[in-house]
């Protein structure tokens, strides 16, 4: 963490521009940016390599064209801006008629097939350009998207580097391969391209946010939440509701849980049904033990979703802990209507055991010790069980037979030995 937040402030350190004019730099490059709209994709500036089908487009294809070509190619590009997806490809087709390899049309039989969402398709159109036409910047960057859009992440990252060998200052196009990197796990190579970004464009929303989101994934939530509050810096008034959201998440994750709720309660001003705020101002309460508050959210997600299977045991976990066992009955019934759930027929259990059945709390317990032999929780509850009952070696052997597994946890281990002294 440290060092990303030092390279974050070196690239801050690194300009001899006047304050004046970085202030102006930083807006423009935030101010009506997708990422406080929206649309928070990264590279959703532009729907096409060539900057959605603009009308000088056909004309910056290399190589020379007959007037003919040239005009049905500009034809066919105005028909996709115009969404008219048929009169599209006619144009492109007679131009295949005429020259079956020319880049134009083989890169707007792409673009068309993209936009209609036929990814696999479109993916056949650029690789057949790209056999004509190696290092084509059109067919390469729509190649590299539909394997984006595919998950086939691995194959977008090769073919966009093949794109950086012409154009290796393209900030969407190096975002977007910092993005495949972090889809597949690669932590290094994604923080240094994001980093890169920030070289070139020291406020870079897209690199900022993909910083963030990195290390979120990684589990490393204060410097994910180093990331996320600068963008909220850089934007306080019209931050994205998500960044907002993120925030919360990591102080959810932080259990820094008083800190979360102020950016949820800030996400809900902005969209009162919001599940994401929703479910972090519920779970935020819900680890201050707070459960009638959470119990206002949780209910609230119901009313938008109420065959929210876990929502539903969330519910009922708050009203077992409020001993409303009707209510939290009711909540895990509702949840195994929907399918069997371990943690439905867990939360049954754990009311049983709350009235002194213990009979039928073991016989839930053990059922689902079965199901799922690793769970830990499973033989502490049901060694609780056995002890209640005032059978304490029975207790003792449950909490052994954990260990006869090979598995081990420290809770378990501590709890043996209070049994055993």
């Amino acid at each position: 963490m440290n060092n990303d937040i030092s390279a974050f402030f070196a690239l801050e350190e690194q300009s001899t521009a006047s304050k004046a004019i970085q202030n102006n730099a930083a807006k423009g490059s935030l101010r009506g940016s997708p990422i406080f709209s929206n649309e928070l994709q990264i590279g959703k500036k532009s729907d096409y390599g060539y900057s959605a089908g603009s009308q000088n487009a056909p004309g910056e294809f290399d190589g020379e064209v007959s007037p003919n070509i040239s005009g049905l190619s500009k034809q066919g590009y105005q028909f996709l801006r115009e969404n008219r997806i048929g009169e599209a490809l006619d144009c492109f087709n007679k131009i295949l008629e005429v020259d079956n390899c020319n880049n134009y049309a083989l890169v707007g039989l792409g673009d068309a097939a993209r936009k209609k969402g036929a990814y696999r398709d479109a993916a056949v159109h650029y690789s057949r350009c790209l056999e004509y036409h190696p290092g084509n910047n059109y067919a390469l960057f729509g190649l590299a998207d539909c394997y984006k859009t595919l998950n086939q992440f691995h194959k977008a990252i090769e073919i966009w580097e093949q794109y950086l060998l012409h154009d290796d200052q393209n900030i969407t196009v190096l975002t977007r391969v910092a993005d495949a990197y972090r889809k597949i796990r690669d932590f290094k190579h994604s923080r240094e391209v994001y980093l890169k970004v920030l070289e070139m464009e020291r406020f870079n929303p897209y690199a900022i946010i993909g910083l963030g989101h990195l290390h979120y994934d990684f589990r490393e939530y204060n410097a994910a939440l180093f990331y996320w509050q600068k963008m909220l810096e850089l934007n306080q008034e019209n931050v994205d509701i998500r960044v907002l959201t993120s925030i919360g998440n990591c102080h959810r994750k932080l259990k820094t849980f008083e800190k979360g709720i102020p950016y949820f309660e800030q996400a809900l001003k902005r969209d009162s049904n919001n599940f994401y705020a929703l479910f972090g101002m519920a779970d935020c309460y819900r680890g201050m033990n707070q459960q009638n508050r959470s119990l206002e959210y949780w209910n609230r997600i119901l009313e938008q979703d109420p065959r929210n299977k876990m929502i539903l045991t969330r519910a009922g976990d708050a009203y077992r802990k409020l001993k409303e066992h009707d209510n939290a009955s009711h909540c895990y019934q509702r949840a195994l209507n929907i399918e069997f759930d371990t943690y439905a027929v867990l939360g049954l259990a754990l009311i049983a055991k709350d009235q002194n059945k213990y009979v039928e709390a073991i016989e839930s317990l053990r059922r689902l010790i079965q199901q799922d032999p690793r769970n830990y929780r499973l033989y502490i509850e049901l060694s609780d069980c056995w002890y209640r009952k005032g059978e304490r070696n029975q207790a003792i052997d449950i909490l052994g037979e954990y260990q006869r597994h090979g598995f081990r946890n420290e809770k378990i281990s501590e709890l043996l030995d209070r049994y055993k002294n």
